[in-house]
């Protein structure tokens, strides 16, 4: 937390300055508005995934714009689908295209705005590609966990187009969609596999292990499985259960209300924690990946969300019971960190 604090955080502002410049001369007023809106609002997330950039300081210079940049696309996508002008499902696959493009250093760029009436960016979107594509050449590995990283991407552009469709079709689609990869996570429901599907993490820690030159495909490959799908999936679950009441109002889809009782949703959600335990208690450096999940636990569950949903509180309560010393070491961290950084 002392790297995180005198390293990571300052880069991680510093770069979202410079891309919040960009994306004030975004000519177009709506793609202007969702850009900075999603920064302003979604600063933590930036943050909260360059902290893989701590375990490696000598890489920071590429880990966190890379890191910053991947997030603010994944981010700026996410609130143009949310609060679409459209809901087709060809635009959304080509507005995500960028991602898969930004992790791909030989992509050539398109024109990912081709299918919707907003078009003019002055170029901000391709530039958070682009920034991705040079800094991902400066990564020794990045050649072993090529292949792992877009499995993970294309995973996530794939739900990211699901879930933004018209409502009355969302769940069908992503039924669907859950019976061509149910034979890769055969524990999970189908909501928990969407949810493993729409995180980042895994993607960061492969940018992490890709700054090791003689990384080899038989370490990228258990990297993977070791995140992916319980470590990822509980980090969207987690942010799912907070905002049901949220979701509720805007009718937006929540892969927590597919439970069928409180108690099934608290048996699901300690048994996807103690498998992502379980999976990266193999991986070297173990300490740190375990810290990644007592931090998320502390992370989303002293939200203020939490307070104001009995039936989150109830979850909250069972998972943080008998909180081991890192959990309640973040729990105190976070507190301090929503007082002192984000209270305005």
């Amino acid at each position: 937390m002392n790297r995180v604090y005198r390293h990571i955080f300052p880069g991680v502002r510093q770069e979202l300055s410079r891309i919040k410049m960009r994306a004030e001369e975004i000519p177009d007023p709506e793609l202007r508005t969702q850009a900075l809106a999603s920064i302003a609002s979604k600063q933590f997330h930036c943050e909260g995934g360059a902290v893989y950039a701590a375990a490696n300081l000598s890489m920071k210079e590429v880990l966190i714009p890379l890191i910053v940049s991947y997030q603010t696309i994944s981010d700026y996508l996410d609130n143009l689908c949310d609060r679409s002008t459209s809901m087709d499902a060809d635009d959304f696959r080509l507005l995500h295209k960028s991602m898969l493009d930004a992790v791909n250093p030989d992509a050539k760029l398109v024109n990912y705005y081709a299918l919707r009436k907003e078009q003019e960016d002055d170029g901000y979107l391709h530039s958070l590609v682009s920034t991705c594509q040079s800094c991902l050449k400066r990564l020794p590995g990045y050649s072993a966990v090529k292949s792992h990283v877009q499995d993970l991407v294309g995973l996530y552009v794939d739900l990211q187009v699901y879930k933004h469709i018209k409502p009355e079709l969302r769940e069908q689609a992503l039924l669907d969609w859950w019976e061509l990869h149910k034979q890769r996570t055969p524990a999970l429901q189908w909501n928990e596999f969407a949810a493993a599907t729409g995180s980042t993490l895994g993607v960061f820690m492969l940018f992490l292990a890709a700054t090791d030159p003689h990384l080899d495909d038989v370490e990228a490959s258990s990297i993977h499985a070791s995140y992916f799908p319980h470590v990822t999936g509980l980090h969207i679950m987690l942010d799912y259960l907070i905002d049901q009441e949220e979701d509720r109002q805007g009718g937006d889809l929540n892969f927590c209300n597919y439970y069928e009782s409180e108690n099934e949703m608290i048996e699901r959600f300690a048994y996807i924690v103690d498998e992502a335990r379980n999976d990266v208690s193999h991986m070297p450096a173990s300490s740190f990946h375990r810290m990644i999940i007592e931090g998320l636990l502390a992370l989303y569950l002293t939200d203020p969300k939490v307070s104001e949903q009995q039936e989150v509180r109830s979850v909250s309560k069972r998972l943080l019971r008998n909180s081991p010393l890192t959990r309640r070491f973040f729990l105190v961290n976070t507190k301090w960190i929503r007082k002192h950084m984000y209270e305005k």
